[in-house]
């Protein structure tokens, strides 16, 4: 990265980032362009990871505000397998999806299947975790295989390390992430693509600030169209992930769109919008879903299976647009888990999902509006006035 902050390369032809908004502290909202439409951002997307988010359909998707979703090359290349989605009309044809797809690149399976594979310089060999057949990912190949998915945003492969190993462990697995990055950029010039894909570079370092911006400085050497943070909320303490976020978020360009790999939550949004986050995934609105926890706006849970809500007439929130609110009660909601009918599944993710969209769309019209300190307080109060 030059002095100026940006970044010394062009993005690939069909995207671009335009920064639209600041503050001082360091959160934007911004737009960035892909072939399959424009992301407004900071934006939320839900993880598809076999092809589709649980219990939803893409007309409910976008009812509930996504505008870019999230599949896993690791478990789409284990099962049908990327020549079958490429038979298929590659994956937004699969998932029925039209707008932009970004595609993990099966590195955090490096670390949650960690039982299951073997690190080398060539890269990760797993046995899979349906049959147990070996699949070899390197940098090549997880580029060629969401070349064939047809993904619009694809992930180079990564070493992603656990929480608490040390700083020469974690040192050597940032410089594996550097060689494999530096891989994954040679190759991609060999590449056969379906249509237009971008590919983002993955910041690694664990908790240590000199490892985190010494690998952003050699990364963004790189010709990447985006930065990725990675090798967060991988079971280190909140403070440090907190730090983490907020370090890595300086590091790197400010013209390129950031992303924060798989954390999501109320206050994690406020911590990485402020440290200049565009992009945030996670599983937890679907999956804490279907065990029937609900989020809630001001940063708070219920359980919608407690005996509590079963003759409640009133919505989940009364202020939320979303249809589970709009159409059903507190207590046919708690019918419906208590009954396990899928019905229930699907209504409390897109609750959730509405809660988190609704909280980044809340937070991009205050940095349209330059009130965004005001909005950061007001929601600060709110959680220190639910944690008594």
């Amino acid at each position: 990265m030059n002095q100026s902050g940006y970044a010394k390369h062009p993005m690939q032809d069909g995207f671009s980032f335009e920064v639209q908004a600041t503050c001082p502290e360091g959160a934007r909202a911004a737009r960035l362009g892909t072939p399959r439409g424009d992301v407004l951002t900071p934006a939320f997307m839900p993880v598809g990871t076999q092809g589709s988010v649980k219990g939803v359909t893409p007309g409910q998707l976008r009812e509930v505000g996504t505008q870019i979703v999230l599949s896993n090359t690791y478990h789409l290349a284990v099962r049908p397998g990327a020549d079958t989605v490429r038979d298929l009309g590659g994956l937004h044809t699969m998932m029925g999806w039209d707008g932009p797809i970004l595609t993990d690149s099966g590195g955090f399976q490096v670390f949650s299947l960690g039982h299951r594979n073997r690190i080398s310089e060539q890269g990760v060999e797993f046995r899979n975790h349906i049959d147990g057949d070996t699949l070899l990912l390197t940098p090549e190949s997880v580029l060629d295989i969401q070349a064939r998915l047809g993904s619009t945003i694809a992930m180079v492969l990564d070493h992603c390390p656990p929480a608490g190993i040390d700083v020469d462990s974690t040192q050597q697995s940032l410089a594996r992430t550097e060689r494999w990055a530096l891989r994954s950029v040679e190759h991609r010039q060999r590449l056969e693509l379906y249509e237009p894909m971008a590919v983002f570079g993955i910041l690694q370092g664990g908790i240590y600030q000199e490892l985190r911006q010494e690998g952003a400085e050699r990364l963004t050497d790189m010709p990447f169209d985006g930065y990725a943070i990675g090798g967060v909320s991988v079971g280190e303490d909140r403070e440090s992930m907190f730090q983490v976020i907020a370090d890595a978020g300086r590091f790197l360009p400010t013209d390129r769109p950031r992303y924060l790999m798989g954390v999501g939550g109320l206050e994690e949004f406020l911590v990485g919008i402020e440290s200049g986050i565009d992009l945030f995934d996670c599983v937890i609105p679907t999956r804490n879903a279907r065990n029937g926890t609900i989020f809630l706006s001001d940063g708070g849970t219920l359980n919608i299976r407690n005996a509590i809500h079963r003759r409640d007439r009133n919505p989940l929130e009364t202020d939320c647009d979303c249809p589970a609110c709009l159409t059903f009660s507190r207590g046919t909601l708690h019918h419906l888990y208590n009954r396990r009918e899928m019905l229930a599944y699907t209504l409390g993710s897109l609750h959730n999902l509405r809660v988190f969209h609704r909280f980044l769309e809340t937070a991009r019209k205050a940095l349209l509006e330059h009130s965004w300190s005001q909005f950061r307080d007001k929601i600060r109060d709110g959680f220190r006035a639910r944690s008594g």
